[in-house]
């Protein structure tokens, strides 16, 4: 098992709050995390696709009242949104016995979970999203396998690039054709599927919903509800533009990022190295891998956005930190040299820290004001924060 960075997060949530929800896509681990903590403390797993597991729900005040002493572990809680309230019950009946109550909830990121959770457990229940496999849970010398495989575990350790091709392609199928019908939406499967495909092939770039609007034969406001799915389903990010007012003409548009660099590549047919060298979403498909694993470490209270105004300041990522704001240049070049635009954004903002992050393995500086860093050792800084 590949040990993940979130497992001593979740044991600690679990001490403070009564209930953790644990949200991700599917067959991203969440389960198998679950399962990792359960082992080292007395428990109870229900599925709630399990028509077993299901029935010993029928009254589950009843059933429930029985393991108070253990932490209770529910997997795909959307499918029962009904349990919400009765949890909240349970935990103030067990609180007023000075009991813990433990719940560890699991499911897939939907707008119907996360509505019901904060409506009958304010309070009580605190949030952590689990992604795919990042940078500093492989080892050193896979990171240009997860670059192209992607971080869901069963296609990062296929046995080869073939065999996760496969595994991504029937993933995107079944997401498309059971899951995201089982959250409610009744959308075409194909309609869908040309919808992520346009995102892939729009990777890394201003969110333009007319032209997707045109091409699908909808109109916006359906483009619009398309993407707050994908988004709520943790696939897809929106990364929003600095927003501050800084005196200038800024971009207002979003960014658009499928989140899990192996489903781009799915998506846009590139199965091995080779492939992905040579295609053009090679740069954009760094950036995008970058970006993300830099926000899935991100100390708590932190924000990223992307900075461009009209006269043509520009930067990646600015990530704004408790107390500080980094500018971050991504540049798939062995010899990376940031554009004007970037110094010019980074005056606009006030930056505290310059990085250009690029594939090498050293870190060397630039000039007096900006510094080259390989993306884990970017990473290792943000997740010792406030280290030195």
């Amino acid at each position: 098992m590949i040990t993940r960075r979130l497992l001593p997060i979740l044991r600690e949530r679990l001490q403070e709050r009564p209930a953790v929800a644990l949200l991700g896509p599917r067959q991203v681990g969440k389960t198998t995390l679950a399962l990792a903590l359960a082992e080292k403390s007395k428990s109870l797993y229900l599925d709630l696709e399990s028509e077993a597991d299901l029935a010993k729900l029928a009254d589950p005040e009843l059933y429930l009242s029985r393991h108070e002493d253990k932490l209770v572990i529910l997997d795909e809680i959307q499918r029962k949104p009904d349990l919400f309230k009765i949890l909240r019950g349970r935990i103030d009946q067990m609180k007023r016995k000075g009991l813990p109550g433990r719940y560890l909830l699991l499911g897939s990121a939907s707008l119907d979970l996360l509505h019901q959770s904060s409506e009958s457990l304010a309070g009580r229940i605190s949030f952590l999203e689990l992604g795919p496999l990042g940078v500093s849970e492989v080892k050193a010398g896979d990171a240009g396998k997860l670059w192209l495989r992607g971080g869901f575990p069963d296609s990062f350790l296929a046995r080869n690039d073939a065999v996760s091709m496969r595994w991504r392609r029937d993933f995107i199928r079944t997401y498309l054709e059971r899951d995201i019908p089982q959250l409610g939406p009744r959308i075409p499967a194909e309609t869908l599927r040309r919808f992520w495909t346009m995102l892939a092939h729009r990777h890394g770039g201003l969110h333009n919903a007319a032209t997707i609007a045109q091409s699908l034969g909808v109109d916006g406001k359906t483009v619009a509800a398309y993407l707050d799915l994908f988004v709520d389903l943790l696939l897809v990010r929106r990364l929003e533009p600095w927003h501050e007012n800084v005196g200038k003409r800024l971009v207002k548009s979003p960014k658009i990022y499928l989140r899990d660099s192996g489903l781009l590549h799915a998506l846009l047919g590139i199965e091995t190295d080779e492939d992905l060298l040579g295609h053009p979403a090679c740069g954009s498909s760094w950036e995008g891998f970058v970006i993300e694993n830099v926000i899935s470490v991100l100390p708590e209270g932190s924000q990223a956005y992307f900075y461009r105004t009209a006269a043509g300041a520009e930067i990646d990522l600015v990530l704004q930190l408790p107390k500080q704001r980094w500018a971050v240049e991504i540049k798939r070049s062995l010899s990376p040299a940031p554009t004007k635009g970037f110094h010019l954004g980074c005056e606009d903002l006030d930056v505290t820290e310059r990085w250009v992050v690029y594939p090498g393995e050293e870190s060397y500086p630039l000039n007096a004001e900006t510094q080259t860093i390989p993306l884990a050792k970017l990473i290792q800084k943000l997740e010792h924060w406030p280290g030195p």
